[in-house]
C-alpha cells in the first residue's frame, strides 16, 4: 500500500488479498492453469484495489512493507503480461505465497506519516524508486528461472513446452535496463532535488545506509550492463552479480526502513 493508512477498509482489503493469495498457493497443485490463472487474477485485482484505497487516503504513510507489497504487484503485473506471450511460465505459486507474506506483512506494519509539509512530487519520487524495485525483482524472477531451466537441462528433464533459456535470459536483462533507468533517475532526482521534495522538513543529500546502499546497488547493476555489453557476462556470473545487486538495493530501503520501524520503533518520513 503504496500510502496505506492503517483504516479499516484498508485493513479488511489486505486480509481478503492475503487470503486470496494464500488459497490460490494452496491449491495451484489441484488446480489446471486456467483456474490457478483465474484465482491468481483476482487476487491481484484486490490487492490493486488495497494499493488504490491507500493512494486516495488523507494521510499518506509509507514504510518497508508497503514498500515490498507495491513491489510483488508489480512483479504479478509482469507475470500477468508475460503469461500471455509465454504461458509455458510456471511460477504461479510461488508468487501467490509471495503475494500473500507481502500484503500480510503491510497489514501489520502499514508504515508511518509522509511530514504534511512534504512536496506533493514525493509521492512521485517514491513511486519511481519503488518501481525500480518492481523491475529489479522480475529480473530476479526470471533469473531464478533461468536456473531453474539450465539444471533441468542437465538433468534432461526439460519439458519441451519450457520458455527457452536464451529468451530468458533476454527478458533477465531487459528488467534489469529498465529497472536501471528508473533507479538512476530516482537518485538523480534525491540527489538535486532532496530538499524541495522534503518541504520544510527538507534535508539535502547525505551518506546515509539508504543512500550509500542505493548507490552500491547502481554501481553494481551498471558494472552488470558493461560486462554484459562488452565481455558478455551470461549465466551464473551475471546471476551472482544481479543478485548482490538486489540484496544491496533491498537494504537500501526496505532493509534500513525496517531497522527503523521495528527494531528501533521509529517513525521517519521516507
Amino acid at each position: 500500500m503504496i500510502l496505506a493508512i492503517p483504516s479499516p477498509l484498508g485493513v479488511a482489503l489486505g486480509i481478503a488479498t492475503a487470503a486470496a493469495y494464500g488459497l490460490t498457493a494452496a491449491a495451484a497443485s489441484r488446480l489446471n492453469r486456467q483456474a490457478t490463472q483465474s484465482a491468481l487474477g483476482l487476487a491481484w485485482l484486490l490487492h490493486a484495489m488495497a494499493l488504490a484505497v491507500g493512494l486516495v487516503s488523507a494521510v499518506p504513510r509509507f514504510g518497508f512493507a508497503p514498500a515490498l507489497s507495491v513491489m510483488a504487484w508489480l512483479v504479478l503485473t509482469v507475470y500477468a503480461v508475460e503469461s500471455r506471450m509465454f504461458p509455458q511460465l510456471t511460477v504461479r505459486r510461488v508468487l501467490a505465497a509471495l503475494g500473500a507474506v507481502v500484503v500480510l506483512l503491510a497489514v501489520l506494519f502499514p508504515g508511518t506519516p509522509l511530514h504534511v509539509a512534504a512536496s506533493p512530487w514525493l509521492p512521485l519520487h517514491l513511486a519511481l524508486g519503488i518501481a525500480s524495485y518492481g523491475l529489479f525483482g522480475a529480473a530476479v524472477v526470471h533469473a531464478w528461472l533461468t536456473t531453474r531451466a539450465e539444471k533441468q537441462i542437465r538433468m534432461a528433464t526439460a519439458p519441451q513446452a519450457e520458455v527457452p533459456l536464451l529468451t530468458l535470459e533476454r527478458l533477465t536483462f531487459r528488467f534489469v535496463t529498465a529497472g536501471f533507468v528508473l533507479l538512476s533517475a530516482t537518485l538523480l532526482a534525491g540527489l538535486l532535488f532532496s530538499e524541495t521534495l522534503y518541504g520544510a522538513v527538507g534535508r539535502a543529500w547525505k551518506w546515509d545506509h539508504k543512500s550509500t546502499f542505493s548507490v552500491l546497488a547502481w554501481l553494481t547493476f551498471a558494472v552488470l550492463l558493461v560486462g554484459r555489453a562488452r565481455f558478455g557476462w551470461r549465466g551464473r556470473t551475471a546471476r551472482r552479480v544481479l543478485y548482490a545487486g538486489a540484496a544491496l538495493l533491498l537494504l537500501a530501503y526496505v532493509g534500513s526502513r525496517f531497522v527503523l520501524e521495528v527494531l528501533l520503533s521509529r517513525g521517519a518520513i521516507a
